[in-house]
């Protein structure tokens, strides 16, 4: 299973709105079947708009081994529409301040243009398949869920790419395509 989430209207971006999503570069095939506003995978629950891609592109320097650059932007074949089940959001117009706990680090350290999240005494957090889901603060994009170290682990947090240092490349990527 992959999470997709969909961007809205970019300024200065020609013809992007409700055609773009986000995910995990990690998650990439060269034709992806999309379904947006999905809850249950098990179920067909009628909140579903499930449509192909038109165009995959994966970060040109996503590194497989270390996972950095985890990030893909996905052209869908047609527009998405909003609903109550289906929501979009911005790019963020600026990095969420970090806050940092005492915690061990993930193996390998996690470069800086990722961050961790989650809640330190476990229990709680992004799990297998959930790879390319949303990180949202205030409606801004802040993160991609890219990999962890384990189910909710105690003291060991999910990493994210950190979406505003993508910002650049999201938008001249949606502009030349």
């Amino acid at each position: 299973m992959k999470a997709f989430v969909l961007l809205t209207a970019l300024p200065g971006v020609p013809g992007c709105g409700l055609t773009w999503v986000v995910s995990a570069a990690r998650c990439y095939k060269s034709h992806i079947e999309v379904c947006l506003g999905e809850h249950n995978i098990a179920i067909n629950e009628g909140t579903e708009q499930c449509m192909s891609s038109a165009k995959v592109i994966r970060h040109p320097r996503y590194n497989s081994g270390s996972l950095g650059k985890d990030i893909m932007l996905i052209k869908l074949s047609k527009a998405a529409s909003l609903n109550s089940y289906l929501r979009a959001v911005t790019l963020p117009t600026s990095c969420a301040p970090t806050v940092t706990a005492p915690a061990r680090t993930p193996t390998p350290p996690t470069p800086a243009n990722m961050f961790c999240a989650g809640f330190l005494e476990g229990g709680k957090d992004s799990c297998q398949g959930d790879s390319g889901g949303p990180v949202v603060c205030n409606n801004q994009l802040q993160g991609i869920v890219s990999w962890g170290a384990g189910r909710a682990q105690r003291n060991k947090p999910v990493v994210y790419a950190k979406v505003c240092n993508y910002n650049t490349w999201i938008r001249d990527t949606m502009n030349s395509h």
